[in-house]
């Protein structure tokens, strides 16, 4: 098994123990614990940038130095360009500062790729995503 898949392994054996983590007494009266330390870095934020990223195929996923790492992926749409991404987790804290989002861009011409720059818009967007559904785990986890 390569150590990928027991990444992702463990992720789906963490994802299976914060399910069954609901309490049955009615609503809840706090939300989750934003610090996640069962990996090296936050487990939502982790866990909402695999599921974030899961259209690119992954070249690296170190869970403990929490760096996501895409191969190339050129979309249908777009053949002709492709981006590659990364994605670094700073810190055990469910918190936007603790999310840094990396993108490379090339375009083909002539049958070469061509770096191109990537508009900070559209990193920014990617981040946004991230934390957007990090929450959403973190919100699951209590009223799930």
């Amino acid at each position: 098994m390569t150590r990928l898949h027991k990444t992702f392994a463990v992720l789906a054996l963490s994802g299976v123990a914060l399910a069954g983590c609901s309490s049955k007494s009615g609503a809840p009266t706090e939300l989750a614990p934003s610090k996640m330390t069962m990996i090296g870095v936050n487990s939502y934020l982790w866990r909402a940038a695999v599921d974030t990223l899961s259209f690119a195929p992954l070249l690296q996923a170190d869970s403990n130095g929490g760096v996501i790492i895409t191969d190339w992926y050129a979309s249908p749409q777009s053949p002709g360009e492709r981006v590659k991404l990364t994605v670094s987790i700073l810190d055990q804290d469910l918190r936007a500062d603790a999310l840094r989002v990396a993108a490379s861009r090339q375009v083909n011409q002539s049958g070469n790729w061509v770096d191109k720059p990537v508009s900070a818009a559209t990193v920014q967007k990617l981040e946004d995503i991230i934390l957007t559904r990090a929450r959403d785990l973190r919100r699951a986890t209590v009223s799930g």
